[in-house]
């Protein structure tokens, strides 16, 4: 075979060995544990180091020995995240950066759905674990004792986010979903609204939904209003499901004049269909959302909702499951500061 090779005038391809830790660190004039902590733990190196580790790995094409590492470190350096729905942007910004984060601190995301079906989610906790997650991100506190139970017993670190409830044991990084619903509304109620109606999804086996429909009672009892008088509609969480309830709701004797939306992807919805009807926002009804999603602000008129610091949380929220990983810390309960964003689709009613 060689003999033919040289016939046909073709060079014989040399194979190179591959790079090793050893040769980096060689490269990069430093040792061994620098490259390993540049690589595995970047934020413990000096930026100058880090950049000499960087340029050495990239010009010899080094590719870390993932099985070695894991080995060594009885870690996998992956988290896995599942997700009530990746069909739309609420959660995205937020696992964006969460996921920024993971990666500048060395580690993979793994994310998966469950279609707000707790059979499924619990599934998806298990096959994570079985695939050696150091820790998972979970939304809301809402499921079986009995998962949390099984990640305790299998020791795998688990933070809630989206959520923060004094009550709840369990660590997180989130807001008050009740409190920031009630200050929304007691804006709605401050420009005079009294006939309100929600759009909300399915609260069941949802802590979300449920803390928000009771902050919107809340603060009609500070106002002296009858939490009876509001009408809440569950529907799926997408902007046609959104739109179909604000019509049923707008076709009714008594209509409302302001109808406060679980979240911004069901408030675009109800909007988008009030053009379709002729309804005018905010002329003859109010809307509200709460995310404040890239949606809010790019619709006609821009939507008034609740601001969730989803970049800070996503952060916040991968540095403190890595510190659960690491032992570092304890449980924490972390509440962020929500603000409303008051926007054209909110005026006062007709007189």
């Amino acid at each position: 075979m060689l003999e033919n090779a040289k016939a046909v005038g073709k060079p014989l391809k040399t194979i190179r060995p591959i790079p090793t830790l050893e040769d980096v660190a060689e490269m990069a004039a430093v040792s061994t544990a620098t490259v390993s902590r540049s690589l595995n733990s970047p934020e413990r190196v000096g930026e100058k180091t880090r950049k000499r580790v960087m340029e050495a790995v990239e010009k010899l094409g080094y590719t870390p020995n993932f099985a070695a590492q894991v080995m060594a470190a009885k870690r996998s350096f992956t988290i896995g995240a599942v997700l009530p729905t990746m069909e739309n942007a609420i959660f995205a910004r937020g696992m964006q950066a969460f996921q920024e984060e993971l990666y500048h601190r060395g580690y993979v995301l793994l994310v998966s759905s469950f279609l707000y079906d707790p059979d499924i989610e619990e599934d998806q906790i298990r096959t994570m674990v079985a695939r050696g997650a150091d820790g998972l991100l979970l939304i809301g506190h809402d499921r079986d004792p009995s998962i949390y139970k099984y990640l305790q017993n299998h020791n795998v670190p688990t933070l809630v986010s989206w959520m923060y409830n004094e009550a709840e044991p369990h660590p997180s990084v989130g807001f008050d979903n009740r409190k920031s619903m009630a200050n929304l509304v007691a804006e709605v109620i401050a420009k005079g609204h009294r006939k309100l109606a929600a759009i909300v999804g399915n609260k069941q086996h949802n802590d979300r939904v449920r803390q928000r429909i009771l902050g919107m009672k809340d603060s009609l009892r500070a106002h002296g209003l009858d939490t009876s008088s509001l009408e809440i509609v569950e529907t799926p969480n997408d902007i046609e499901s959104g739109g179909d309830s604000f019509e049923a709701l707008m076709s009714k004797s008594h209509q409302p004049t302001a109808i406060i939306c679980g979240n911004d992807v069901l408030a675009v919805g109800a909007m988008r269909r009030a053009r379709q009807l002729n309804i005018d926002v905010p002329g003859d009804v109010s809307v509200t959302g709460f995310d404040d999603i890239e949606l809010a602000k790019i619709v006609d008129p821009p939507l008034t909702t609740v601001h969730v610091p989803h970049q800070e949380m996503g952060r916040r929220a991968a540095g403190e499951l890595i510190s659960l990983i690491k032992g570092e810390t304890d449980a924490v309960a972390v509440n962020l500061k929500t603000t409303v964003k008051i926007r054209a689709s909110l005026g006062s009613p007709k007189s």
